[in-house]
């Protein structure tokens, strides 16, 4: 049965919760493994791990990057190829894909393999903590090709009907996670070794479960072999779809990565272990978010593919609505509880604390302003405009970010750096804002 006609009729608040919920769960279940990842590490090898798997983060970004280039951009196309009832496009779009995806992050790992203490060196690994990096970050990039599909080739599983089935895989891999992470670093101390163990055999289990089903019977477009060297207008069509979200995120690894510098000029490895934690927690409040855009995205391009405009606007504005709730929610927390959320992550010296709460409270001051950014970007991704979204975080990460992250120090010190995050997630919502309002009159039924 075809249940992707759903995606052109059923109700979009019925729809979007069909397709959001299971999304949401699985990146809650994600979100849950990256904040307890770094709760095992802070307790099990202390402050300078939680620092050594910050400075790793920019190398992390750039393999997601890559996933994202032609996950989030193989599906996109996926789905309007899907819209347009053009099946045989699709079984070349999902095939080609997965060849694509196995190249490049192959590629990559084998020349980070071999430069990783430079890379990490750049990323702002000081000689006390560069060796726990190396620790961690070999073993990942061993099983990189793994982490790259089990996120990628989700996006097609979803797209195809069956989110349930998406969110199967994301759970089943989180929540192996949690539990290797427990038994490698606390039971068998086994320290960053065991937390990248932990991660590469979840992430195999979570793999086996996407592949079984696009391979399988169950498929509505199955993968096939004679599909798998992509033709070069079918590579054309999956770069420039995914190559908004590609450029987002390798700005963030290279934006993460001046931070990083920026940290341990201003602050050493302390600041660096009160990011790593900040982060953590913000992956609890942008993940489900993310998972909002990941629900909407099939049905906005399912559904401009169809030329079914009142659709598309319907979805984007009750997936910004719900975004923008998850995010508001997750800044109250922080308001209402900072001093618990250090405690969890195994800090407990004054010094480091002091200086986490004052992080804390400054770093998430805009992020309920961070939601409807996420959906609006995912939106222009959906309907064949990534250039829009590219721009937005051009302008962000890079434009204003980056800069303010090297002026307010000079001014506020380590706290600039705070400020910098927080200025321009305020400054991006106004762009975000200003696009949106432009492009809906060109879209708008």
């Amino acid at each position: 049965m075809d249940k992707t006609l759903d995606l052109e009729h059923e109700k979009i608040p019925k729809l979007l919760a069909r397709y959001s919920i299971p999304a949401i769960t699985g990146m809650v279940v994600q979100a849950a493994y990256y904040i307890t990842d770094r709760i095992f590490v802070g307790h099990g090898v202390g402050a300078d791990g939680i620092s050594a798997l910050t400075a790793y983060l920019p190398l992390m970004l750039i393999f997601m990057a890559f996933g994202m280039l032609f996950g989030i951009g193989g599906s996109a196309a996926f789905s309007i190829a899907l819209g347009a009832k053009d099946k045989i496009k699709a079984e070349k779009i999902i095939a080609g894909t997965l060849f694509l995806l196995i190249v490049t992050i192959s590629s990559l790992s084998i020349i980070a393999q071999i430069f990783a203490p430079k890379i990490l060196s750049l990323f702002g690994a000081s000689e006390n903590i560069i060796g726990l990096s190396l620790a961690y970050g070999r073993i990942i990039l061993a099983g990189a090709v793994i982490n790259s599909c089990a996120y990628a080739m989700n996006n097609f599983v979803r797209a195809q009907g069956r989110p349930k089935t998406a969110m199967f895989s994301l759970i089943i891999g989180g929540v192996l996670n949690i539990i290797l992470d427990y038994f490698f670093i606390l039971v068998f101390k086994w320290g960053m070794q065991g937390a990248a163990f932990a991660t590469v055999l979840s992430q195999t289990v979570s793999v086996i479960i996407v592949f079984s089903y696009l391979f399988g019977k169950r498929s509505y477009i199955k993968i096939k072999i004679k599909n798998f060297i992509p033709q070069f207008e079918i590579t054309k069509i999956i770069v420039s779809m995914g190559f908004a979200q590609f450029a987002i995120q390798f700005m963030g690894s290279l934006a993460s990565a001046l931070l990083n510098n920026q940290l341990q000029k201003y602050g050493g490895d302390i600041a660096l272990s009160i990011t790593g934690i900040v982060f953590a927690f913000f992956q609890i409040l942008f993940l489900p978010v993310f998972g909002i855009n990941q629900g909407s995205v099939p049905i906005i391009g399912y559904n401009y593919g169809a030329k079914k405009f009142k659709r598309v606007m319907h979805t984007t504005y009750l997936a910004m609505a719900v975004a923008t709730i998850i995010m508001t929610t997750g800044f109250i927390v922080t308001r209402l509880f900072p001093t618990q959320i250090l405690l969890a992550f195994g800090i407990h010296d004054n010094e480091t604390i002091d200086i986490g709460l004052v992080a804390i409270r400054i770093y998430f001051s805009m992020s309920m302003l961070i939601g409807f950014q996420v959906v609006v970007a995912g939106m222009f991704q959906a309907i064949g405009k990534p250039l829009l979204a590219l721009v937005m975080s051009f302008s962000r990460q890079l434009l204003i970010l980056v800069p303010l992250a090297y002026i307010l120090p000079l001014f506020f010190g380590l706290n600039g750096i705070w400020l910098a995050v927080a200025a321009s997630d305020f400054l991006a919502a106004i762009i975000t804002s200003l696009f949106l309002f432009r492009e809906i009159k060109g879209i708008k039924p």
